[in-house]
C-alpha cells in the first residue's frame, strides 16, 4: 500500500528554492510507494492548521518546505503523533537540516525521502511554544527581530544585521533555576540547543543532540568586541563550546528569568515574557533521516 504524504510548501521561504519544489516531487518522488499531496501555505502559521488536519487525516509522512520556521509549525502538530516529519531544506539557514545531515539539494532531499529511515527526537517546551532545534534569548533573540524587519532573506543579509548591532549590544542579567538551584549569569546570549547549530554550519551547540533527551544550555559571556571574530572563528569550526567565554550546561527542564521579553524560537521572533519555562519531552517526534546516520556522534 503507497503511502500517504503531504508536502507543506511555504512559497515565500528563504531565498526562492521552494518554487521548484513540485516539479521535483512529480519526478523523483517514487509513485510506487507514495500518492502525494501537495499544499501551498498563504500566512504565517498556516503550515501548523494543514499538518495537524494531515496528521487526523493518518498521513504517514508530512514534508516541511522551507526554513526552520516552517519546520518548527509542521512540528508542533506532529509532534506526539504517528506521523512522521520530513525535511526538504528551502530557507535561509536550515539549522535542523544541517543537524540531521538531510541534503540542502531539493532533488537529494526529495530523494531521500525515498530511502530514508525515521527515527524519534525530542522536541522541547518553552512557555507554551514548543521547538525542536534552538530557541534562545540575548543577542541572537535581538538579531532575529532584527532580521525579520530587515526585508531580504539570505545569510549575507544575516551577516549584515550582525555586524551592524554587536558593537551596540550590551551583555544582560539572567537567572537561571534548575533543581531549585538558582544560577545568576551575565550574558551576551544564551542558546537554548535541542539541535546543534542556528543554521548554515554556526554551531552554537557542537555536543547538542536532538535524541540524546537533555537540553543543552550554551551561556555567551560578555566580550570585547574586537574578540568577536574569535567567537565567530569557532561558532564556525565546531570549538565554541572550549573557548573561555562559553559556559554550557546541561538539563531536562529549566527556569529562566530574564528583564527582557523578547526571544526567538527556531529563528523566527518571539514575545516569551520574563519568565521562561522549559521542558525537554523525549522521543516525541518521528522524523525522516538518511539511513546510516548515527545522531548521537560528536
Amino acid at each position: 500500500m503507497k503511502k500517504k504524504i503531504c508536502f507543506i510548501i511555504n512559497p515565500v521561504s528563504g531565498i526562492g528554492k521552494q518554487k521548484v519544489v513540485e516539479k521535483v516531487v512529480e519526478k523523483y518522488l517514487h509513485p510506487d510507494l507514495f500518492e502525494p499531496k501537495i499544499v501551498y501555505t498563504n500566512a504565517p502559521k498556516h503550515a501548523i492548521a494543514i499538518a495537524a488536519k494531515a496528521a487526523a487525516d493518518h498521513y504517514d509522512i508530512v514534508v516541511a518546505v522551507g526554513g526552520d520556521g516552517s519546520v518548527n509549525e509542521v512540528a508542533k502538530s506532529l509532534a506526539g503523533t504517528k506521523t512522521a516529519l520530513a525535511i526538504v531544506p528551502a530557507g535561509s539557514g536550515n539549522g535542523l537540516a544541517r543537524h540531521l545531515k538531510i541534503p540542502l539539494d531539493l532533488i537529494k532531499a526529495v530523494q531521500l525521502i525515498n530511502t530514508g529511515k525515521e527515527i524519534a527526537i525530542d522536541t522541547v517546551h518553552i512557555n507554551d511554544e514548543l521547538f525542536v532545534n534552538v530557541a534562545g534569548i540575548g543577542f541572537d533573540a535581538h538579531i532575529g527581530w532584527e532580521f525579520a524587519k530587515y526585508g531580504k532573506r539570505g545569510f549575507s543579509s544575516y551577516i549584515k544585521i550582525v555586524f551592524r548591532e554587536i558593537r551596540k549590544y550590551k551583555a544582560r542579567e539572567y537567572e537561571l533555576v534548575m533543581n531549585e538551584k538558582s544560577h545568576f549569569k551575565k550574558a551576551f546570549l544564551i542558546s537554548f540547543a535541542n539541535g546543534s547549530q542556528w543554521g548554515n554550519n554556526a554551531f552554537i551547540a557542537p555536543t547538542a543532540h536532538v535524541s540524546d533527551g537533555q537540553l543543552k544550555i550554551s551561556i555567551l559571556k560578555a566580550f570585547k568586541w574586537y574578540n568577536a571574530f574569535a567567537v565567530g572563528y569557532r561558532l564556525f569550526n565546531k570549538t565554541l563550546h572550549k573557548s573561555k567565554l562559553m559556559e554550557v550546561m546541561s538539563t531536562t527542564e529549566l527556569l529562566v528569568k530574564q528583564n527582557e521579553t523578547k526571544a526567538h524560537i527556531d529563528g523566527e521572533p518571539v514575545e516569551i515574557g520574563k519568565t521562561i519555562h522549559l521542558k525537554v519531552n523525549p522521543g516525541s517526534l518521528l522524523v525522516v533521516v538518511p539511513h546510516g546516520e548515527t545522531l548521537l556522534k560528536i
